[in-house]
């Protein structure tokens, strides 16, 4: 798991718990004031506005008035906005019915929480900043929504003002009075409580979108298991990952999930075990992959059991990595063993043979040349190291660009590995004329031949012909050259991976070839990001192997510079 996966796992329960909690809240608060009865379960958002528009409705025949309009404060805008259900009003007006909280009557009695009556709006000063005319109103009376919280002995420990109710026009002309005052004051109780309870569960409902979309975007799995064993989220992730549809939402877990190892920490966690974690091996797309599955009890702040959470991270690449990177150090010890081993030997020999002149002429220059071509396996392979390092912590392989005789490098390239091999004939074949130069790195040209070169040979341990192949296409005015071997071959399903570093292809025919799997990594890279060209293999598993380059005739060496800083 990536650092800090932990931290984030925490998090994610932890906003799991929160949400349960708060949703469990609404689904068990049985006290909505102003709708029904106490007994009565929380009115759900459709229910509650039709509550509303009648306890609106009732407001204005209760107070004989043509027009009712409610008004909630906007924390961020600073406003009071007109919001429905309103009467006597059309829903363009009540958009536009908006005011500063610190001006006009609704401003006023919001700010001092006293209830005002006017009796002509177009002369009492008071309402001068009041929309009103958008409404034509005569007069009215407004007063403050405010919601109160009580203890267990019905004392008002808190009390907010979350916004006015407007009551307009008087019917048959009359003006309201201080009965109407605490009519509408009794009544606004009620619809405080009611619009105070819908906007704390429309936020609950957005934060559970949110939190849903939230897990829906993870790369990681989760699932939340019931304190019955039901299935009560799944992601898009686990879903994949399990196959599972809409349907499984609701159902008896283990019946949608069948998997022991899976069942097995889920039931370790809910006895209570912090942190429980194990490996999972799971079929998906006939892939086997591995997967990190933590999980963890939820419990609400009152210790009640919400079930557990279960996040799975899909760590198979970063496992073959730790395997590949164990098979590298074993693989480089050989290979720092043998060289050394060889240049030991013969040094010895020869130190021991100087007194007394046991060696001939001939026989000293073999020996001193093992120890040399010992030496330049050596070094190769320290390169090989310290290049990958470098190409790790992002810095360049800084290249020296040229004209380069591809004609002779070919030559020299084959000419070389003929030498160093005395069961494989490497061929070169130049299927038409090539530019006289090109342009680009000769060692870094030369480093990618040798490369492959060396492969094709390792790889085929029965001898036999080794190809170098180059065409110039016109036009595209590129070089295609490859390196054709008749040896083992790549099973389909590493085709893909074979330029990744420490891959290397592990069965019965491979395990006794040695490498580091870092020569196909650091060809790739002086491939795409030194001559800015392509790199890919054709294979077929018994037949041989053949690695293919198009690179450009005439790179542009300012835009290769840039490429590589």
């Amino acid at each position: 798991m990536a650092p800090g996966g932990g931290d984030e796992n925490e998090r994610l329960r932890k906003q799991v718990r929160e949400l349960q909690e708060r949703v469990n809240q609404l689904e068990t608060d049985k006290n909505l004031p102003g709708t029904r009865s106490a007994e009565n379960d929380v009115t759900p958002l459709s229910e509650a506005d039709v509550t509303l528009r009648r306890l609106v409705h009732r407001i204005a025949m209760i107070l004989q008035a043509e027009k009712i309009v409610i008004m909630f404060y906007d924390q961020e805008s600073g406003e009071l906005l007109g919001i429905p259900p309103a009467l006597g009003v059309d829903e363009e007006h009540l958009r536009a019915f908006r005011v500063r909280a610190s001006q006009g009557v609704s401003g006023e009695v919001f700010r001092n929480g006293e209830p005002i009556i006017f009796h002509d709006s177009l002369t009492d000063p008071r309402t001068q900043r009041d929309p009103f005319g958008l409404l034509n109103v005569r007069n009215g009376l407004t007063v403050p929504l405010v919601i109160e919280k009580r203890d267990e002995e019905n004392r008002v420990t808190e009390r907010n003002t979350i916004g006015v109710l407007h009551a307009f026009n008087k019917r048959h002309g009359d003006d309201f009075n201080d009965e109407d005052v605490r009519l509408l004051e009794r009544m606004a109780r009620n619809v405080g409580s009611i619009i105070a309870n819908l906007q704390l569960y429309r936020e609950v409902v957005e934060e559970k979108e949110e939190l849903a979309q939230t897990f829906e975007s993870l790369n990681a799995a989760l699932i939340l298991v019931s304190a019955e064993g039901r299935l009560s989220q799944a992601n898009s992730s686990a879903r994949a990952v399990f196959g599972l549809g809409a349907e499984s939402i609701g159902k008896s877990a283990k019946d949608q999930i069948q998997n022991d190892d899976l069942w097995s920490l889920v039931e370790e966690a809910h006895r209570g075990g912090e942190g429980s974690k194990r490996d999972l091996n799971l079929t998906i797309a006939n892939s086997e992959r591995i997967f990190e599955a933590q999980a963890a009890q939820v419990r609400g702040e009152d210790g009640r059991d919400l079930g557990v959470v279960v996040i799975m991270q899909d760590v198979t690449d970063i496992k073959n990595i730790d395997r590949m990177k164990s098979g590298f150090v074993a693989m480089a010890s050989h290979e720092l063993r043998t060289p050394l081993t060889a240049i030991k030997g013969f040094s010895s020999t020869l130190l021991e043979g100087l007194d007394d002149d046991i060696y001939s002429k001939e026989d000293q220059r073999e020996f001193l040349g093992i120890v040399v071509h010992e030496c330049d396996r050596l070094r190769r392979l320290i390169d090989d190291l310290l290049n990958t390092s470098r190409i790790e912590a992002g810095e360049s392989l800084t290249p020296d660009y040229t004209e380069i005789d591809l004609q002779d490098l070919l030559d020299k390239s084959a000419k070389v590995q003929n030498q160093a091999s005395t069961t494989h004939d490497v061929k070169l074949k130049v299927h038409n004329e090539l530019p006289a130069t090109i342009i680009g790195d000769r060692d870094k040209l030369d480093q990618i031949l040798t490369n492959l070169l060396n492969n094709a040979i390792k790889y085929s341990p029965g001898g036999g012909d080794v190809i170098i192949h180059a065409t110039y296409e016109a036009e595209t005015d590129t070089i295609l050259f490859g390196v054709q071997d008749h040896g083992l071959g790549i099973p389909k399903e590493h085709l893909g991976k074979v330029f990744e570093k420490f891959h290397r292809v592990n069965n019965d025919d491979n395990r006794k070839i040695y490498g580091t799997g870092l020569g196909l990594f650091l060809v790739k890279h002086l491939v795409d990001r030194v001559h800015m060209g392509q790199i890919w293999v054709d294979s077929e598993v018994g037949k041989g192997s053949t690695f293919l380059v198009r690179i450009p005739a005439k790179l542009d060496i300012e835009k290769a510079k840039e490429l590589n800083g």
